[in-house]
Formats: structure tokens, sequence, C-alpha cells
């Protein structure tokens, strides 16, 4: 009988720090982009490749222009939404990159899959966050978009910083974030169709 390899603690830890940095990205697509350059930048994370380049003075400057940029204008209603439309693309993508920089540290991860999932994780948060955007809207008159746009930034700050130094708990908090937003909206979905009928009759 063959020995069982012992799974590398190391590459669960960077696994789901990749899970929390491609999630975060569909708070805010500039964020972990930010977060994980900055990290390269003073050494607190090595990337590796053509992601060190996250790092460059070049890159954390453009990145942190559109961050401002991208900051001021969800809080703006009409902007949020066209801001939404291009993210369809922007946080994928930026999931992608992100996911595939902390995997890229892996040697049995597969650049093709970490580019896959990281597409997957930004676009599915991206499309979530789409979803409860007009709800909001809708149930505040626009007024609770900029509220809701700031939490979301915050979320995404705090995914990032822990994606890097304490992915574990990134991980917590991502599983804990999709829980009670299905729940929300389930109890919402639920209060809208007990409403209907009283609204008939």
């Amino acid at each position: 009988m063959g020995k069982t390899q012992a799974v590398d603690p190391m590459l669960i830890t960077n696994l789901l720090g990749a899970i929390g940095l491609g999630a975060s990205s569909g708070l805010n697509a500039w964020i972990p982009l930010l977060g994980l350059g900055l990290a390269q930048r003073f050494g607190v994370v090595e990337l590796t490749g053509r992601y060190e380049q996250l790092g460059s003075t070049l890159a954390l400057a453009v990145l942190g222009v559109l961050f401002v940029i991208d900051l001021i204008g969800d809080k703006i209603v009409v902007i949020d939404h066209v801001l939404h439309v291009f993210g369809l693309i922007i946080a994928p993508v930026s999931g992608a990159i992100v996911f595939s920089a902390q995997a890229d540290l892996l040697s049995h991860s597969h650049p093709v899959l970490a580019a896959g999932a990281g597409i997957a994780l930004g676009g599915t948060m991206h499309m979530g966050r789409s979803a409860l955007r007009p709800v909001v809207s809708a149930g505040t008159g626009g007024i609770g978009n900029p509220v809701v746009s700031l939490i979301e930034d915050v979320m995404a700050v705090v995914m990032v910083f822990l994606a890097i130094l304490v992915p574990v708990i990134s991980f917590i908090l991502l599983i804990a974030l999709v829980f009670f937003s299905v729940r929300w909206i389930r109890k919402r979905r639920e209060r809208k169709a007990q409403a209907l009928p009283d609204a008939i009759t």
C-alpha cells in the first residue's frame, strides 16, 4: 500500500486567498488589484512572472485613478448603473487576474483553470451585486445607493486585506456574506408574495 500524500497547508491557504480576492473583485473590481499590487510593492506577498507588474509605479497609479473614479461614480444614481454595465466585463477580468496571481504561487494550479475560477467568482459576485442595487434604489428612491455602495467598498477592502493576510477568515466572511444575502432575498420575496394577495383584495 502506498503512503497517502499529505495536503500542503500552504496550498490550501493560497487557494482560500485566491478565492477571497476573486470574489472581492465582484464587489469592487479595482480594490483587489490595487490591494494585491500594494502588497507586492511593500513585500507582503511575492508575486511571480508577469504579475509582479501589479506592484509597479505605473500600475499602481493607473489602478489608483480608476479606483477613485469608480469610488465617486458608484455613489451617483444613473452613473452607477453605467459602471455596473461595464463591470460585467471588468469584474470577471479583475477576478481572473487576482485569482491567477495568487494561484500562480502554487505549482499545482493550471493557468486556464485559475483564470476561469476567477472569472466565475468575480462575475457571479458582480451579478449578485447588480441585482440587489435596483431593489435598494426602488425602495429608497435612490437615496440608499451611496450607502450600499460604501458598504460594498468597505467589504471589498476588508475581504482583500484578509485574503492576503488571513485567507481562512476571508473565506468564512465570503460564506457568511453569500448566506445572509440569499436569506435577505428570500425574505423579501416572501414579503412581496404575501403583500400581493392583500393588494388584490
